[in-house]
C-alpha cells in the first residue's frame, strides 16, 4: 500500500496532502521514518572522520526530518480534528516518539562526537547562529541525560514515557469532559442572551435532537456569553460549577491522579539531571533564568495589582447591590455584573461592537495591518488541501510578490477540536541545499459560528485573540534563518509571546480599526465615539484580570518550583495557593489544576508567567510605535528584523537591537492603568 506520508508531497508548495492521508497511514509511516531516522543518526555517530560542526551538528539538524514532518501532521490533527481512532493512535505513537528521542539523546557514541565539537568550538570560526545551534544541540543532550550512568539513563527513559502518557490522558479527559456537558434551556431560561448566541444555541439543540430548546455547552463561544449575559442566576451557577469542575473528581474523567503524577515525575526527572526542581530545569533556558527571578517579577506586579483588584471588586459588589439588591456577589456573578457596569460606565458592550467585527473583515484587517507594516500580502487559494472544510488556505507573498509562506486559518469550534486558540507550524522555514524552504503556518481558534441568518460576528475579545494568534503566525511567516530549530517561533518561551501580544495593541487604535471595522450590513465604519469608549474601557477591571493571571502563574510554580511529593490532595493544595488572591468565596468542587492544559498538556510548565513577562516586552515595544506612529516604516522595519531573526540571536540582544534599551517593567503598569502615566 502506498503511503502519502512517506512520499514527496506533489502538492502546491509541498503542502500536506490532507485529503489523501488516512488514519491507517500514520503508524506504519512513523515506524518507517523512525527506523530511517535512527539509521541517519547512527551514520553520524559512527563516522570515522574527525568531528566537525558540519558532519555532526548540521548533519544532526537534518537527520530524522521525516519523523518531524509526520508527527507534526499527526499531533496537529489530534488537537484540531481528533476522534477516538486518532486518540488511540496517539497513545501508541507517543511512547514510540519518546523512545526515538531518547535513542538519539542517550546515544553515547553520538554524544561523544557532539561533546568534542562543543569543546573545540573556538577552532571552528562559527557565526552567531551556528554557535547558538551548537549550544542548543549540546544542551539538548546534557539536559536529557547524556552524562548519566546507564541505570539512570534507563530511569530517564521510563520517566519520559510515563510523563508523555499521563499528559496525553490528561488532554483526552479534559476534551471528553468538555464535550460531555450539555445544558438544554427553554426560551425563558436564555433571557438576556444576544440574539446571535440564541440562534446558534437553538440550532445546536436541534442538531442534538432537542428541537425547540437551546443548547449551552462548556465550549467558550457558548459558555462565555451565557456567563456574561444570562439573567438566570441559578443556571449561571450551574454552568460555572460545571466548567470549574471539568475533569476534577469526575467518575469518568478524573485528572487528579495525572496532575500529581506529572508533577512528581517531572520533579524526579529534574533531580536526576542535577536540577533542584522542574522549574530550575525549565528556566535555565528562559530569559528569566531562575524561579527566584520569576517570583520577584510576580511580586513586583502583585504589589499594585491586588489593591486595584480589591477596588474593582468593591465597585462590582456595590453595583450589583444597587442594581439587583444582590447581598453576596459570587464567582458566577462577576462576568454578568462586570458587563453591566461596563455598559453603564462606558456605554459600550459586545453587542454594540460585534456587527462591526465580521470574521472575514477582521482577518482581512489583520492582513492589511501586516501589509502596511511589512509589505506582505495574503491571497486565498482553493488548490491547497485541508483537514476540514472550515479551514481557509492562503498563499503569503512578500513586498516583491515572491512566495513567502502558506497560511491556514481554522476559526470555528467542533467536537474534534480542543478549546482555546493556538498557532502551529506544519513546515518550518530553513535553508535546504542553498534554497530558502518557506514555512507552512496555521492558526486555530474557537469563534462563534455563523448561522443561517448571521455571519460569524466576533466579540472584541475574539478580535484580540485573532490578532494575537496572527502575531504568532507572522513570527513563523517572516522567518529568515538557516536552521529549522532556530527559525521562527523557536525562541525562548518567555520571548515567544512578544510578537503575538504586541499585535493586540493595534486593535485599540483608530488608524487600524478604520481599516476593517465596518458594519456587516451597512458598511458603515465603527463610529469614532465607540472607539473612544473602547479605549477608555481597555483598563476596566484590569486589577482583577492581572490578579487572575498572577494566581495562575503562581499555581504553575507551586507545582513545579518545589518538591511536590508531599502534595496528596490537588484541591487542598490549589486552595492554599489561591488564598492570597481570593477576593470572593471559593466554590466547592471546582479546580483549575485539573483543567490547566497549558502546564499539564501544553508546553507552559514553569512558564505560565511568560504571558505577563511578554506583556512587559510588548507594552514597552508598542510605546515606540505610539511615539513614532503605529505604521511608522522605520519602527516596522526594525520589528520585522526581530521577527525574521527568530532564535538566531539571543532574545535580550535582539530586543535591545530593536528598542535601543532594556524593557521598562513600568510600561506594562502604565498601560494597565495600575500606576500613573508618570509613575
Amino acid at each position: 500500500m502506498s503511503n502519502p506520508l512517506l512520499e514527496t508531497y506533489k502538492t502546491p508548495f509541498g503542502t500536506v496532502p490532507f485529503e489523501e492521508i488516512k488514519e491507517e497511514h500514520f503508524l506504519p509511516a512513523l515506524e518507517t521514518a523512525i527506523k530511517e531516522g535512527l539509521a541517519e543518526v547512527d551514520a553520524i555517530a559512527q563516522n570515522s572522520a574527525p568531528p566537525t560542526f558540519s558532519n555532526v551538528i548540521e548533519a544532526l539538524e537534518e537527520a530524522g526530518e521525516q519523523v518531524e514532518r509526520i508527527s507534526t501532521v499527526f499531533f496537529n490533527l489530534n488537537s484540531a480534528e481528533t476522534n477516538e481512532t486518532i486518540q488511540k493512535l496517539a497513545r501508541e505513537i507517543s511512547p514510540k516518539l519518546t523512545n526515538y528521542g531518547n535513542d538519539i539523546l542517550l546515544n553515547e557514541a553520538l554524544f561523544k562526537r557532539v561533546k568534542i565539537v562543543w569543546e573545540q568550538k573556538d577552532t571552528f570560526s562559527l557565526t552567531t547562529e551556528q554557535a547558538l545551534l551548537l549550544e542548543k544541540t549540546y544542551n539538548s543532550f546534557t539536559r536529557n541525560g547524556a552524562n548519566l550512568s546507564e541505570a539512570n539513563k534507563q530511569r530517564l527513559r521510563k520517566l519520559d514515557e510515563e510523563i508523555a502518557q499521563h499528559s496525553l490522558q490528561f488532554g483526552e479527559n479534559l476534551l471528553a469532559a468538555t464535550n460531555d456537558f450539555k445544558m438544554f434551556c427553554t426560551e425563558e431560561e436564555v433571557a438576556g442572551l444576544p440574539e446571535g448566541v440564541k440562534e446558534g444555541a437553538f440550532h445546536d439543540a436541534e442538531e442534538a435532537g432537542e428541537k425547540g430548546k437551546y443548547l449551552i455547552t462548556l465550549h467558550m463561544p457558548s459558555y462565555l456569553p451565557f456567563m456574561t449575559y444570562a439573567q438566570n442566576r441559578a443556571l449561571r451557577e450551574k454552568l460555572f460549577k460545571a466548567y470549574g469542575s471539568k475533569a476534577y473528581a469526575d467518575e469518568k474523567y478524573d485528572n487528579r491522579e495525572h496532575v500529581l503524577a506529572i508533577a512528581r515525575l517531572r520533579h524526579e526527572r529534574a533531580q536526576l539531571l542535577g536540577f533542584e526542581t522542574h522549574a530550575h530545569f525549565v528556566l535555565a533556558e528562559r530569559m528569566a533564568k531562575s524561579p527566584q527571578k520569576v517570583n520577584f517579577f510576580l511580586e513586583e506586579l502583585k504589589g499594585p495589582a491586588m489593591p486595584a483588584a480589591k477596588k474593582d471588586l468593591e465597585e462590582l459588589k456595590n453595583f450589583a447591590a444597587d442594581t439587583d439588591q444582590l447581598k453576596e456577589l459570587q464567582k458566577w456573578d462577576t462576568a454578568y455584573y462586570a458587563e453591566k457596569l461596563k455598559q453603564a460606565r462606558y456605554e459600550i458592550d459586545d453587542e454594540l461592537l460585534k456587527p462591526y467585527f465580521e470574521v472575514k473583515s477582521v482577518i482581512n484587517g489583520a492582513f492589511t495591518v501586516a501589509k502596511k507594516l511589512y509589505g506582505i500580502t495574503f491571497e486565498e487559494r482553493q488548490d491547497i488541501q485541508k483537514y476540514h472544510p472550515d479551514v481557509i488556505t492562503y498563499e503569503v507573498k512578500d513586498q516583491a510578490g515572491k512566495h513567502l509562506a502558506v497560511f491556514y486559518a481554522d476559526f470555528f469550534p467542533r467536537k474534534g477540536k480542543r478549546n482555546g486558540a493556538w498557532m502551529t507550524i506544519y513546515r518550518q522555514q530553513k535553508m535546504q541545499n542553498g534554497q530558502d524552504l518557506r514555512p507552512h503556518v496555521s492558526i486555530v481558534c474557537n469563534f462563534t459560528k455563523p448561522t443561517a441568518k448571521t455571519p460569524s460576528l466576533l466579540t472584541f475579545n475574539e478580535v484580540l485573540t485573532l490578532f494575537h494568534e496572527f502575531g504568532h503566525a507572522l513570527h513563523g511567516i517572516m522567518a529568515k534563518g538557516t536552521y529549522a530549530s532556530l527559525s521562527g517561533t523557536n525562541v525562548y518561551w518567555d520571548f515567544v509571546e512578544l510578537p503575538s501580544q504586541i499585535m493586540e495593541n493595534w486593535c485599540y487604535e483608530k488608524e487600524c480599526l478604520y481599516l476593517f471595522a465596518k458594519h456587516y450590513q451597512t458598511g458603515e465604519p465603527l463610529p469614532e465615539e465607540y472607539i473612544e469608549r473602547l479605549r477608555k474601557s481597555a483598563t476596566f477591571m484590569e486589577g482583577r484580570a492581572t490578579a487572575r493571571q498572577l494566581s495562575f502563574a503562581t499555581l504553575d510554580l507551586s507545582w513545579h518550583a518545589q518538591d511536590p511529593s508531599e502534595i496528596t490532595d490537588v484541591g487542598a493544595h490549589e486552595a492554599a495557593v489561591f488564598k492570597p488572591f481570593s477576593l470572593l468565596p471559593a466554590v466547592h468542587g471546582t479546580n483549575m489544576s485539573c483543567q490547566f492544559g497549558h502546564i499539564f498538556q501544553g508546553g507552559y510548565s514553569a512558564g505560565y508567567y511568560s504571558y505577563k513577562w511578554a506583556e512587559v516586552l510588548d507594552a514597552d515595544a508598542f510605546e515606540l510605535f505610539k511615539e513614532k506612529g503605529i505604521f511608522n516604516a522605520t519602527v516596522a522595519q526594525a520589528f520585522k528584523k526581530l521577527l525574521e531573526a527568530g532564535g538566531t540571536v539571543p532574545p535580550d540582544e535582539l530586543y535591545r537591537q530593536f528598542r535601543g534599551q532594556d524593557p521598562d517593567p513600568k510600561a506594562l503598569l502604565r498601560r494597565a492603568g495600575l500606576i500613573e502615566e508618570n509613575g
